[in-house]
């Protein structure tokens, strides 16, 4: 089945459950799903029941769209991604951007749990993704691979301008409103699972990126491709240092808790003005 006819499909089986027609799509990540919990007049649908989404199986991504409206804005929510290290190709893990294109979405904003690869970044902290460094991409894990479908985008899309700066600007305003610290930085993303080495931490710095994580790339990379303007923050939940002390997911999941209030705060309101 062509792309398009598979964005038709699901967004169609969304269609059939609301008719809210979302101007802003907003992923979260690994223990942040709960961002979500104060939308007004939410619609959930389970990832099973839309045809053509995978299915989440890491815990603290409940697998479920939401749409509502947050501030006065109409938005649909994926709460918890795929990820590529759970199997999924990388076309299987960026359809949902798909579909909140074809919903009507023109802005999309990701959120990401990420280790800190700069020692004076303390956990808890929040980056402004400014640029990202794609390495399963650049190895020929990209999801653009394969024939290119004019009518959703160029077949080469430029990348330089990924993240769009007046979106960037909104967000640093809104910290700077709120009282949050909001940094800038590179995030790099790896395959995963496993957590980094000490050598992969050390190159990861060397190329020069600030955050790491296992996702989020490709996403950003699909939005641009169709012409979706692009904010994403990584919540800082461990520090990834070489001599540090090993990463775990339990405390990723416990970063993200304690950084809900401050997080959810900060996303309404950018959403609220953008």
């Amino acid at each position: 089945m062509e792309l398009r006819e598979e964005m038709t499909r699901a967004r169609e089986a969304i269609r059939a459950r609301t008719s809210l027609q979302p101007r802003i799509g907003i992923v979260l990540g690994s223990g942040l799903s709960a961002l979500a919990d104060s939308l007004d007049d939410a619609t959930v649908i389970p990832y099973a029941d839309i045809p053509g989404f995978a299915r989440s199986t890491v815990h603290g991504h409940r697998g479920e769209l939401a749409l509502g409206h947050m501030r006065g804005q109409p938005v649909v929510v994926q709460r918890g991604r795929f990820h590529f290290y759970e199997g999924y190709s990388m076309q299987q893990v960026t359809f949902p951007i798909r579909v909140m294109h074809a919903l009507g979405c023109e802005i999309v904003i990701l959120t990401n749990a990420a280790g800190g690869l700069r020692p004076d970044w303390p956990v808890g902290d929040l980056m402004r993704i400014t640029d990202h460094i794609f390495l399963p991409g650049m190895a020929g894990h990209h999801p653009l691979r394969g024939p290119n479908d004019d009518q959703l985008g160029p077949r080469f899309p430029p990348m330089l301008d990924a993240y769009d700066a007046a979106l960037g600007h909104l967000a640093h305003a809104v910290a700077q409103e709120h009282g949050t610290t909001l940094r800038d930085g590179v995030y790099v993303m790896l395959a995963g699972p496993t957590f980094e080495t000490a050598g992969e931490l050390r190159m990861c710095r060397t190329i020069g990126a600030d955050a790491v994580g296992m996702s989020t790339a490709p996403e950003v990379v699909v939005a641009r491709h169709m012409g979706m303007r692009v904010l994403a923050i990584s919540l800082i939940t461990n520090q990834a240092l070489p001599d540090g002390s090993p990463a775990n997911h339990a405390e990723v999941l416990e970063a993200g808790e304690q950084a809900r209030p401050r997080f959810g705060a900060l996303l309404q309101e950018i959403v609220a003005r953008a």
